[in-house]
């Protein structure tokens, strides 16, 4: 049986996919988030969010301040950031794989609004830099905090799941590439794990269930 260690805990129905495909998996958080207590500029309009966890901070927020949702437009990166949104009767103006296409659709089609982008401390660079090179003006939020929890492996596994850059970080801290595939939910995560991993294998869909389906069939298929 081939064993994969996720760096996520997954949930019941995500472990049944693993485990009716023989699969064997380790789970452990490589990630811890926190939600210190931040202002949040409700004044604008505007908010981009590239994680649910930021959209958790600004519901928290607006929830807060008993203001109406219905004068937000939300710009986001990923279909389950979009869905997390709506089912929060938030609107969803644009939606992109990942950060950098984000800034492509706003400088395209949105440039002279005024944005608030509610991010993590531990962020990539990829979408302020795109928007501060357009001119398109923006304020940034820090809204959580991403801390790291480095844990060494001592036993080999088949592939490793990968759900963001600062899980590959956490992840490589505390242990030696191995030889076996990386599986990410997206391209800004597989641009993580280029340096550390020969073989990646990128969900078509960002989704943790897809990062799994892409699990089963990568072994399926190289049995």
């Amino acid at each position: 049986m081939k064993t994969v260690l996720s760096t996520k805990v997954l949930s019941p129905s995500q472990k049944e996919l693993l485990l009716n495909a023989k699969v064997g998996f380790v789970e452990y958080n490589a990630i811890h988030i926190l939600f210190p207590d931040v202002a949040i500029p409700l004044e604008e309009h505007h908010f981009i969010f590239t994680s649910k966890n930021a959209v958790k901070v600004f519901i928290n927020a607006i929830q807060k301040a008993s203001k109406d949702r219905s004068v937000y437009q939300c710009y986001c990166v990923g279909d389950k950031t979009r869905a997390f949104l709506e089912e929060e009767e938030l609107a969803v103006v644009e939606t992109a794989r990942n950060a950098h296409e984000l800034a492509e659709e706003i400088i395209k089609n949105h440039k002279t609004n005024r944005f608030i982008y509610i991010s993590s401390n531990l962020r990539r660079n990829e979408l302020p830099e795109r928007l501060s090179n357009h001119n398109v003006w923006y304020d940034e939020v820090i809204g959580y905090e991403t801390q790291l929890k480095p844990k060494p492996f001592l036993q080999h596994f088949d592939g490793v799941l990968f759900f963001s850059p600062s899980g590959i970080r956490s992840y490589t801290e505390a242990n030696p590439t191995p030889k076996s595939p990386a599986f990410c939910i997206g391209e800004t995560t597989a641009e993580a794990a280029k340096p550390h991993f020969d073989t990646i294998i990128i969900a078509n869909r960002p989704t943790t269930e897809n990062v799994l389906v892409q699990t089963i069939k990568f072994f399926n298929q190289n049995d």
